[in-house]
């Protein structure tokens, strides 16, 4: 893998082999532990295990620099089976047309827009069922 080309890895084992993405997968397990995400258990005999895997993505700036190297934790929540490890779901989507509205506003107001890009989002929420995931490297 050459950084230079600037491609994003498929894998843990390319990624360790470079100073920037292990940064990166650092800082995500700082974030996943200071949020208190999870906790480090013992699997029970009754429970099933869904996996996960690293996505490592380039965060350029707006002239194509790179910004940082940014790695996050997934679950392969599609593993799971609704009724048994999970009841609901949502998820929170702002429409494009909601979007369009509010710089249409802006606009015409001549309100000052910013833009940010979220370190880390968690649900805001507390689930009743308890989630078990195993970390495999690759």
């Amino acid at each position: 893998m050459s950084l230079s080309s600037h491609v994003e890895p498929n894998t843990y084992s390319e990624v360790v082999k470079h100073v920037c993405w292990r940064k990166a997968i650092q800082c995500e397990i700082s974030t996943l532990e200071s949020n208190q995400t999870w906790e480090t258990t013992l699997l029970p005999k009754d429970k099933a295990v869904i996996g996960c895997k690293w996505v490592f993505k380039i965060k350029y700036k707006a002239y194509g620099t790179i910004e940082r190297y940014k790695a996050r934790l997934v679950a392969k929540g599609y593993t799971q089976t609704k009724g048994i490890y999970y009841l609901d779901t949502f998820s929170p989507v702002a429409k494009m047309t909601t979007i369009r509205l509010l710089i249409s506003l802006a606009y015409i107001y001549n309100w000052e827009l910013k833009q940010l890009d979220i370190n880390n989002s968690f649900l805001h929420g507390d689930l009743k069922e308890d989630v078990y995931m195993v970390l495999l490297l690759d």
